[in-house]
């Protein structure tokens, strides 16, 4: 499908105006590299169509208080509390005005669902009353803009595009869904009172999901919120008591989820169990598929937490898990409401990193969407769901919240130089990470230390940060604006210098270029680099064995000081070895096991540099498991080795070291 027209950016302060042209000088064709569940295509994009043609910026116009007002009147024409009316948008779009519609078919701050877009899984909402006689598959798709247009009487084409009409649209579809209930109204009234319209306004088709929706609207109104929007509408909800009246939810009569089998998430998220299959797909020992029966080997035994998207829609997605001959991962999260599959049990290990050691010690959570379209697929329900399954996992294995342990699957290394120009790129430039931590309850910018001199942590925000990208849909050609998550790097302090190289995705010494699916010259959000020098606004850091520089001015700083530890050879030594994975020594090997290569990646690591490290307590093992049956001699087995290894932010991606080679040094 051909994307929607890009919407007119908002106005930049200097340093964002020379932010999104960075890296234009370095512009270079490049085909579309899938990011995510190695499917062949292009990614999906919005429809452009008559109605949606127009940006939204240009129909909402650039006056900063407009949304704030828009909310204020709306509440008061329809009689909704401000702070629900708010909090609802909030927790649908966090008050975002995207040119076009979700993949669920919503426009606007109120996520008004045309019913010829939207996903059937919307099966109930605002725009349709519940129907007893029908089943929840049965239920059609809630058409709240088509119920928005005859409450309000304006058009649809008003309600998808200007800024007031959507508003008043969400407060019409909010005030009628309270009467229908039979709940007390008036904008007056107790907030809590709303808990079911609130719930009711997610259109989700469990109780499970709908209330979790409700919880964090109202936890919205409880916490208070403020922010600058994507078109540069500058909104705020003051925390204010609220006593949600929870029991409300069965007023829905909707069903719960089905989480037959042994489904581990925390309680109150809509999960449920679909099991991928293990199957025997050929006559020999090794032919098998999608993921391996284990025990989790050594202790800790799960370290990670590796979130992708899949390159595949929702149905695609699970017709792909449920294939013996495909490859399997643990939990799957659908765009449109959160909702979350889960395939495997914990203690198996899925083949979704592309790393033996990484799938060995970790979980993967598969995000629908497509990641050369971004904000189109990632939903503020979705970004919610991921965030209250990870916190839960986080806590249950012990696993730190912070980018070394809760990373990107282009943050995943390479097993041996051969692998490392082939490694995937999701979830992409276009995924919220400095968001999704706020939401786990660990702000990336939490570590900051005024006046640190030798790391620093990238964040340049998001929504503003519109870096230019391109190849999202042909190859060479400048992708939709929108924010992204990572800085440019080039080769020398000054934006008309050439991108820095990555030796594993361009040997020949080729700069890297600004296509969607080319990491090698992004320092991206929340990770933390050494410093190698300073120039007046701008900033080197050691990345992939050379020193890369961004922009990074005192006034508006991309980066904060950090403090941490730096790893840096050991006195005598020439070069270090980096990998990516963390095998043990050959002695460690018993009888029958083949001894595994420690393969050094190609970069160089040589006196002069340091890296940032990521963990220091990095297990140290090798766990075989190549056959069918998990009682196979020599197989299933756990090899641990006595060597001790180091984590490090090397670039884009982490790699690993051995401690015998380099000395820890505490940053200053």
């Amino acid at each position: 499908m051909k994307p929607s027209s890009p919407p007119r950016p908002a106005p930049r302060t200097p340093r964002r105006a020379r932010r999104f042209r960075q890296g234009a000088a370095a512009l270079g064709a490049a085909t579309v590299v899938v990011a995510g569940l190695a499917l062949q295509g292009p990614s999906a994009q919005a429809d452009t169509s008559p109605s949606t043609s127009g940006t939204a910026a240009s129909a909402v116009g650039t006056d900063s208080g407009s949304r704030a007002r828009a909310f204020a009147a709306a509440a008061q024409e329809y009689g909704v509390p401000l702070t629900v009316l708010e909090a609802v948008s909030y927790a649908q779009t966090r008050w975002d005005f995207r040119p076009g519609h979700s993949t669920s078919g919503g426009y606007g701050p109120m996520h008004l669902v045309d019913a010829s877009l939207g996903s059937p899984r919307e099966g109930r909402g605002l725009g349709e009353a519940p129907d007893a006689s029908d089943s929840p598959d049965a239920t059609p798709v809630a058409d709240t803009l088509g119920r928005a247009a005859e409450l309000t009487g304006l058009s649809e084409d008003a309600l998808r595009t200007d800024e007031l009409a959507n508003i008043r649209g969400g407060a019409a579809l909010l005030a009628d869904s309270q009467r229908r209930l039979g709940l007390p109204t008036g904008a007056s009234g107790e907030a809590g009172d709303w808990y079911a319209t609130v719930a009711d306004a997610s259109g989700a088709g469990e109780q499970e999901t709908a209330a979790a929706f409700a919880d964090d609207a109202y936890s919205a109104v409880a916490q208070g919120a403020s922010r600058t929007t994507n078109d540069g509408k500058v909104v705020s909800l003051a925390a204010t008591s609220v006593s949600p009246q929870r029991d409300q939810v069965g007023r829905l009569k909707l069903p719960k989820a089905n989480a037959n089998g042994p489904v581990d998430c925390p309680p109150g998220l809509d999960c449920e169990w679909l099991p991928a299959p293990y199957a025997k797909t050929g006559p020999s020992a090794g032919s098998y598929g999608n993921h391996d029966l284990a025990n989790r080997p050594t202790s800790p035994a799960i370290t990670n937490i590796v979130i992708h998207n899949t390159e595949a829609s929702w149905n695609t997605t699970l017709k792909l898990v449920s294939d013996p001959t495909y490859l399997a991962w643990n939990y799957s999260l659908r765009s449109s409401d959160g909702h979350i599959a889960q395939h495997l049990e914990p203690k198996d290990v899925g083949w979704h990193a592309g790393n033996w050691y990484v799938n060995s010690h970790s979980i993967g959570l598969e995000h629908e969407g497509f990641a050369a379209t971004g904000a189109e697929w990632f939903s503020e329900p979705m970004y919610r769901s991921s965030a209250r399954l990870v916190r839960y996992l986080a806590t249950k294995y012990d696993i730190p919240l912070d980018m070394q342990h809760i990373v990107g699957h282009d943050q995943v290394p390479g097993v041996t130089p051969a692998n490392v120009a082939g490694m995937h790129w999701d979830p992409g430039p276009y995924w919220d990470w400095e968001h999704y931590f706020q939401l786990l309850g660990a702000p990336l910018q939490s570590h900051g230390v005024d006046g640190a001199q030798d790391l620093v942590r990238i964040l340049p925000g998001f929504e503003h940060n519109v870096q230019a990208v391109t190849s999202c849909t042909t190859a060479g050609q400048p992708c939709a604006p929108q924010g992204t998550n990572f800085v440019y790097l080039h080769t020398a302090p000054s934006e008309s210098a050439p991108l820095v190289n990555d030796i594993g995705r361009k040997p020949n010494g080729a700069p890297s270029t600004t296509a969607v699916s080319d990491i090698g010259a992004r320092a991206q959000t929340g990770l933390t680099f050494a410093v190698a020098e300073r120039q007046g606004d701008w900033t080197a850091i050691w990345f992939n064995g050379v020193k890369g520089w961004f922009h990074n001015p005192v006034a508006d700083p991309t980066a904060i000081p950090v403090g941490g530890q730096y790893v840096v050879p050991k006195a005598g030594r020439t070069s270090v070895p980096v990998y990516g994975r963390a095998y043990p020594e050959a002695s460690a090997y018993p009888a029958g096991i083949p001894v595994q290569a420690l393969a050094p990646l190609q970069y160089q690591f040589t006196p002069g540099q340091r890296y940032a490290v990521g963990d220091l307590t990095v297990p140290t093992n090798y766990y075989r498991a190549t056959t069918f049956a998990a009682d196979t001699p020599n197989d299933h087995v756990d090899v641990v080795g006595k060597d001790v290894y180091y984590q490090i932010s090397l670039g884009h991606r982490f790699a690993f070291v051995r401690a015998a080679d380099v000395d820890v040094v505490t940053a200053k």
